[in-house]
């Protein structure tokens, strides 16, 4: 028989938690069939207005805030809050946006962009 492992299960699961928590800050972009970004879903909607949000002090010298915007999650509009992030050298950051077109509304998400 296994000795019980001596420490509580909450401590057993941190590994796990984060891990988890790493992954969930990656940002993945769609590609499409030809290489290019997929814009995902076409929306009847457009967005709702951007929501206030209280910039807190930039963590350090070189920070970009990086507004909060709406995305499509679950058939429906969800505001993601705004960060600081560090700009990679020599790029400036171009915001998320929605493009609205013949067939309806589409999700482009922001980006670093080089020189500019």
């Amino acid at each position: 028989m296994r000795a019980p492992f001596p420490y509580p299960r909450a401590l057993r699961l941190l590994p796990a938690a984060a891990l988890l928590t790493a992954l969930s800050a990656c940002y993945i972009v769609p590609v499409g069939p030809r290489g290019g970004y997929d814009p995902g879903p076409m929306v009847a909607d457009g967005p709702p207005p951007a929501q206030y949000e209280v910039v807190p002090a930039a963590p350090g010298l070189g920070y970009v805030w990086i507004g909060g915007y709406w995305t499509w999650r679950l058939g429906r509009h969800a505001w993601v809050g705004g960060r600081w992030a560090a700009p990679p050298a020599g790029h400036t950051w171009v915001p998320h946006r929605w493009d609205r077109g013949s067939r309806g509304w589409s999700e482009r998400p922001g980006y670093w962009q080089r020189g500019r």
